[in-house]
């Protein structure tokens, strides 16, 4: 590979000079991880070494490119990703709030299926509705039940909660058979075309089989964690012989983007980097929910998973949290119909007329 890779970073610093002088310290420390003066002349100095492009004020705050060399990470996820911010993450005042792939983007192409193939596979004119299964305690056939009733109110996708993992009271191998043949006897049922992703947790060295064994069972997908598995595990499930699309879901991401000074900005975190791991969806917070995100990160979020010159296809940005059938006019109009709308404690309210719940939003979000 040739040419170059770029990271964006906001640097907190009292003048520009020392702003300048920071960018030269993080192109060292990303890298080589040497004092300056004793970096080797020839190929390490002119290639591996980071490189300081550009050093600017905005909004307060300075902003530095830095660009690096595709010897530095090969096509490896992980050490991109320490590439990008490893050691420098430890650091005060400092946030990485772009990436530009430069020529690594044929070995990190993104989503199999994107916005796009999503809509393909659950036949969706309009956003997605997206129930979650829960809660954690329930028994297989109890969260079965729930999965057939969303189902044949039209649910595009049935999504279990992130916290169904493999806990005795629903064992993966014993809860994924049931709710896969709920949904697949509901589509049978309806004609539409309903799809299950169960949640991929659990010890890791057991991921793969798991996988396995649900694509066995029938499940159309997966939801996974990468702040508990890593994204690497996402890229992984992208590469199988038949992949399935990948849900992300935000669990144990919220330090990496709460702080204004440090970490990652909202749209790198749930947008780039699920897009360079290869998601399909990206689970997030959503503004009026009880995790509070903005409405500006909400949607800065949003515009970098569907931006048409982002990491491969455009993936579906999925908030979470609050939606209801009241919310779904508000909803539509901040995210278009390019989004996969979650559904979860105001749907279990309804009971067994959940399903009519899904009907009615369904009816309202594709008028």
């Amino acid at each position: 590979m040739t040419g170059r890779f770029t990271v964006t970073y906001r640097i907190l610093a009292p003048t520009e000079a020392e702003a300048r002088t920071r960018a030269e310290a993080i192109a060292l420390e990303q890298t080589v991880e040497i004092p300056r003066e004793v970096v080797p002349h020839g190929f390490i100095e002119d290639v591996v070494m980071g490189r300081v492009e550009d050093v600017a004020l905005e909004d307060g705050a300075f902003t530095a490119q830095i660009s690096y060399s595709p010897e530095s990470c090969g096509d490896e996820l992980p050490q991109l990703l320490n590439v990008m911010f490893g050691n420098s993450s430890i650091q005060r005042g400092l946030k990485v709030t772009g990436f530009d792939p430069g020529p690594l983007a044929a070995a990190h192409p993104g989503a199999n299926f994107g916005i796009e193939g999503l809509r393909e596979m659950s036949g969706a004119n309009g956003p997605l509705i997206v129930p979650v299964i829960k809660p954690q305690g329930s028994s297989p056939e109890r969260l079965a039940e729930i999965a057939g009733l969303c189902a044949r109110g039209g649910a595009h996708i049935v999504k279990e909660d992130h916290g169904l993992t493999n806990q005795p009271a629903a064992p993966f191998r014993e809860r994924v058979p049931r709710i896969a043949e709920a949904v697949a006897r509901a589509n049978a049922e309806t004609g539409l075309r309903t799809l299950y992703f169960p949640c991929l947790a659990g010890h890791s060295e057991d991921l793969e089989a798991m996988a396995d064994f649900a694509e066995g069972a029938g499940a159309d997908g997966f939801l996974v964690m990468p702040g508990l598995f890593g994204f690497d595990l996402v890229r992984r499930l992208t590469r199988r012989v038949r992949p399935r699309p990948v849900m992300t879901h935000p669990s144990f991401l919220g330090p990496y983007v709460l702080s204004p000074d440090t970490g990652f900005s909202h749209g790198m975190m749930f947008g780039t980097l699920q897009r360079l791991a290869g998601a399909d969806i990206s689970v997030f917070p959503n503004v009026g929910g009880r995790f509070g995100f903005t409405e500006a990160e909400c949607r800065e979020i949003a515009a970098a998973c569907r931006a048409p010159d982002g990491i491969g296809r455009p993936i579906l940005p999925s908030p979470g949290g609050g939606m209801s059938l009241e919310r779904a006019a508000d909803m539509r109009a901040m995210y278009g119909d390019d989004a996969a709308f979650l559904l979860g404690g105001s749907l279990l309210r309804e009971g067994a007329k959940m399903g009519d719940a899904i009907a009615r939003l369904r009816a309202l979000l594709e008028g």
